[in-house]
């Protein structure tokens, strides 16, 4: 981590005394006096120094998403060159030249036009997916830096430079920016703006899998070119999910970073048809991605006893269901009380309350988006079900929004189901329990 980087503290992070809690998964980090000094001047704005004590500090906030890095300087835009595949679009990569004309240079991957789209540097004479395309672009650049680009996104103003500074911290091998679906008209345009899934917040975040930001897509990514070809390139058997698949094989070489001060618009689907089959073909990746990197993937990770309590809650039995979430905050004030003093019991009720309402949230996004086909038989089933949607109808007020939030969650879990049945493993569908609600660590 480069010396006079700067940090901002993570909105979900709080401070009781000597001990810092949040990140993504959960972490407690009891600080020594050296280490919450420290704290205490860079969340007033003091430059990380060269101090040795300082650099092995901030890494580990900043690896547990406790503190988010403004690093001071990065490489230049002419070290990137962008690569764009492209299919039948030949209108979009001209409006995307223009607009990322700072770069180094751009490879066009033309994979099987129908009509050969002009001026491209390769052509697939069939189409071969995006993931070939990507590769045999990525392959011709000379720069330390790869963009890559899809056709139909288009980066706002001063995207690379909220992108490239993260470079100057070497352990960093990937930067993703925000991804938000363009303006337009309609309900499914309306609807992509506020929920698509390419979306992954304004929230910066370390890149990992079962958090906050588990992925993200290669829509728009910059990486390292060395990073890339350590991690092996685009895996092109994979015809969806390829992106996730990559990111996931980069983060074992390095970190990966999601950055949402820089944003890349992002072209919605024309129709509501094929937005749903893209849906649908996103979600039969699942499967594959299952197989190649397991424990990486699940709809829920969360904890035996928290899941006992909503399913207790789900059945009708509401007062056993308090008495497993007390048994649960109990157990957890028990732990912290044996690891350190100084985290009040005020505290350890709203850390369990957290915790509840986070599973409560993981549980009933995996039972809209993969375990409605077996709650939809049963009246309780479609009780739960109904309950899952209720904070999304409260939070929009519009009909027409819900009914294609609902259209989007059938079509994902179908292809899931899907996914499962060709490659024959229940692995995307089953979630991973863990009994510890938070790691724990020391800082100087």
């Amino acid at each position: 981590m480069k010396p006079g980087t700067r940090f901002t503290l993570d909105v979900s992070a709080r401070r009781t005394g000597a001990v810092v809690i949040g990140g993504s998964p959960l972490r407690l980090v009891r600080l020594g006096s050296a280490g919450t000094r420290m704290l205490d001047r860079w969340t007033s704005g003091e430059p990380l120094t060269e101090s040795p004590g300082q650099l092995r500090l901030a890494r580990k906030l900043v690896d547990a998403g406790i503190l988010h890095p403004k690093p001071p300087a990065g490489p230049a835009p002419a070290d990137v060159t962008v690569v764009v595949p492209v299919k039948d679009d030949a209108t979009r990569v001209r409006r995307l030249r223009e607009a990322t004309a700072e770069c180094g240079g751009h490879i066009v991957v033309d994979d099987g036009s129908a009509e050969p789209v002009p001026d491209a540097d390769v052509r697939h004479e069939t189409p071969r997916g995006p993931a070939a395309a990507r590769n045999s672009g990525s392959r011709r650049a000379t720069t330390e830096f790869v963009a890559f680009l899809d056709a139909d996104t288009v980066p706002e103003a001063g995207w690379l430079e909220a992108l490239l500074p993260h470079f100057s911290d070497p352990s960093v091998v990937a930067v993703a920016p925000r991804v938000r679906s363009s303006p337009g008209d309609g309900l499914l345009a309306q609807y992509e703006l506020e929920q698509s899934s390419l979306d992954l917040g304004a929230k910066p975040a370390p890149v990992r899998p079962m958090s906050k930001v588990s992925y993200v897509p290669t829509a728009a990514l910059v990486v390292r070119r060395g990073a890339l070809a350590a991690a092996g390139d685009f895996d092109e058997q994979l015809r969806y999910g390829e992106d996730v698949d990559l990111v996931w094989r980069l983060l074992d070489v390095g970190a990966v970073r999601y950055e949402p001060a820089s944003v890349v618009r992002h072209e919605p689907r024309p129709t509501v048809r094929s937005w749903l089959r893209q849906r649908f073909d996103y979600g039969t990746s699942a499967a594959p991605l299952s197989r190649r990197h397991p424990e990486r993937l699940a709809p829920a990770r969360v904890s035996a006893v928290t899941t006992a309590a909503w399913a207790l809650a789900a059945v009708g039995r509401p007062l056993p269901a308090a008495a497993v979430a007390a048994g649960a905050t109990a157990l957890l004030a028990r732990r912290l009380a044996t690891s350190t003093r100084d985290v009040p019991t005020s505290e350890v009720v709203r850390l369990a309350a957290r915790g509840q309402l986070g599973a409560g949230r993981l549980l009933a996004a995996a039972s809209r988006r993969v375990w409605w086909p077996l709650l939809l038989p049963t009246r309780r089933g479609r009780r739960v079900l109904a309950a899952a949607y209720l904070p999304f109808a409260a939070q929009t007020g519009s009909p027409g929004r819900l009914v294609l939030r609902i259209a989007d969650d059938v079509a994902y879990g179908a292809g899931v189901w899907t996914g499962c049945v060709r490659h024959r493993t229940a692995a995307p569908l089953l979630p991973q329990f863990t009994e510890r609600p938070f790691a724990q660590g020391r800082g100087r």
